[in-house]
């Protein structure tokens, strides 16, 4: 039997102000466009489960976190796929001898409904990290940022082995 260690994630994202503008950006979440829904704000694509995700397998890789290796101060990572920035995550803790056994994330959210995005995004998640990842989804009930639907929010565990 190898080691393991856990690492624990979370993000956080408002809405986008440019639904009102006219401009909207997309909304992504753990790397699937829910077409149709107003997007969040961000210095990449602003996916708060896949950004939950890497912090979490940073943390059990003990590799730092998100924003070390992909700096919201540098251009390069303006609008980025944050699917590439998890698997680059990915890559980096398999370097450094660690693979993902499962991922367990709870997305904070009033709307819109994932259950219908729920396998899709597992799947996505699953493939990406090579271990299996699941997605619940709760709603904050009307209370505060989040039950005002101002934003999202995300938390995920990660565990990895060392074989």
């Amino acid at each position: 039997m190898g080691t393991f260690r856990v690492g624990m994630g979370f993000d956080v994202h408002p809405f986008s102000a440019a639904v009102d503008t006219g401009v909207v950006k997309p909304l992504v979440l753990a790397g699937v466009v829910l077409a149709g829904e107003r997007g969040w704000v961000g210095h990449s694509d602003a996916d708060v489960i896949a950004h939950a995700v890497a912090d979490a397998v940073l943390g059990a890789a003990g590799l730092g976190d998100l924003g070390e290796h992909f700096p919201d101060s540098d251009p390069a990572w303006r609008g980025a796929d944050s699917t590439r920035l998890l698997a680059e995550v990915t890559r980096l803790a398999g370097a450094a001898g660690w693979q993902v056994v499962n991922i367990d994330c709870v997305v904070i959210l009033e709307a819109p409904r994932l259950a219908p995005h729920k396998a899709a995004m597992q799947a996505r998640l699953s493939e990406i990290v090579g271990g299996s990842v699941s997605v619940k989804a709760k709603r904050a009930e009307g209370l505060g940022a989040l039950g005002r639907q101002e934003g999202i929010a995300c938390y995920a565990v990660a565990l990895l082995e060392s074989p």
